[in-house]
């Protein structure tokens, strides 16, 4: 029997993926993360306090939304861990999670679109959470993304692939995690079709079978992640003009942090026919728009890149992926010196973000990326 640390934010995934390392044969941790200003106080089934080994980091409660991670959510994951007899501790991972919110300002601020849930896997998910499992001697971290590691291919080394439901597939966003954690990893609903998990939850009579999946940025509780990094980012004004791609003014904005390429909505101004967010110029705290076909491009270039594989000498062919919610598309990609990636599209994408992530595939197997400097 392998001890998992499995991370339940109280939703039907991470339940489910309980329920299936138990089935498994596993002893499973359950773990809430709790990232706002307060900590959430532990919950246990088997009676443990605060002052177990399986509980460092842990202070004060929280009986009230606040942060990224609601106490509802965690008494729903609280409930679920006493339905399927297994411990449920809430870590206070306030200061790691600092680290992400300051990345999401300071991303926004100059212009570039952020994405904090790869960051969130990357530095805690599959980062802080293995140093917790080490200090309760387990073997593995388990979480309920819609991703599936499967044996070794004749590279000799695990492969990290997409969930078999398409539209629930988050290998996207585990593209930066490190390589050498592959093998202390489980993922185990990505074998999973979405309704199926729910029709399992609703078999073991758990309360979170019908709960809606978030759909907001996890820390940004009100949904105005403009206004959260103006509140937020002392003594800097980013407000500016909206221009044509011919340079023509025609409205000021608030702020650049307000947008992202490929925009539609919330532009501010009325142009008689749909235009798009084309490119920010933090420098002059621009936001130029064009039409549709203006947003278009062809390659880009990418940094700081994480391969899953060993890098790819010279160029290769791929699939390539610019958004979690886009599809993945033919493509040339090269990897360059210094953690760079030049990516050369067979057909011409439609807004390329600056700050999000491009994915390289082979088939369903993610090779690695980097982050969208320029396009």
């Amino acid at each position: 029997m392998s001890r998992v640390v499995l991370a339940m934010s109280g939703g039907v995934d991470s339940s489910v993926a309980a329920h299936l390392l138990i089935e498994q044969g596993h002893e499973v941790i359950g773990v809430f993360m709790r990232h706002g200003e307060e900590a959430v106080e532990a919950c246990s089934v088997d009676g443990t306090q605060e002052n177990s080994p399986l509980l460092p980091l842990l202070k004060n409660r929280a009986d009230h939304k606040q942060g990224c991670c609601s106490a509802s959510d965690a008494e729903d994951g609280r409930r679920v861990a006493d339905r399927l007899g297994i411990p449920f501790y809430a870590l206070n991972l306030q200061a790691e999670f600092r680290q992400i919110i300051d990345y999401f300002i300071e991303e926004y601020t100059v212009g570039r679109t952020p994405n904090p849930c790869v960051m969130c896997n990357n530095w805690i998910k599959f980062g802080k959470l293995f140093d917790y499992a080490d200090s309760v001697d387990a073997e593995f971290v388990a979480t309920g993304h819609y991703a599936r590691l499967l044996p070794p291919a004749e590279d000799d080394s695990l492969r990290l692939c997409r969930g078999i439901d398409d539209s629930k597939d988050q290998s996207y966003v585990l593209f930066g995690i490190e390589r050498r954690y592959l093998s202390r990893m489980l993922l185990p609903v990505g074998g999973y079709e979405k309704s199926k998990i729910r029709e399992i939850a609703g078999g073991l009579g758990l309360n979170v079978a019908e709960k809606k999946d978030s759909q907001e940025i996890c820390f940004v509780t009100s949904g105005k992640h403009d206004e959260f990094v103006r509140a937020r980012r002392k003594g800097i004004d980013t407000a500016g003009e909206i221009v044509t791609t011919n340079g023509q003014v025609v409205g000021e904005h608030p702020g650049i942090e307000r947008f992202t390429v490929g925009q539609r909505k919330g532009l501010g101004v009325a142009m008689g026919e749909p235009y798009f967010v084309t490119r920010i110029d933090p420098k002059l705290n621009q936001v130029v728009i064009g039409q549709r076909d203006a947003l278009a491009r062809d390659e880009l270039t990418a940094a700081d890149t994480n391969w899953l594989v060993d890098p790819p000498a010279g160029r290769f062919r791929c699939f390539a992926q610019i958004r979690y919610n886009a599809s993945a598309m033919p493509a040339t990609a090269e990897v360059l010196p210094d953690r760079r990636l030049h990516i050369k599209f067979d057909e011409a994408p439609f807004g390329i973000a600056p700050g999000q992530a491009v994915v390289c595939y082979e088939d369903e197997r993610v090779l690695g990326g980097g982050w969208i400097e320029s396009n």
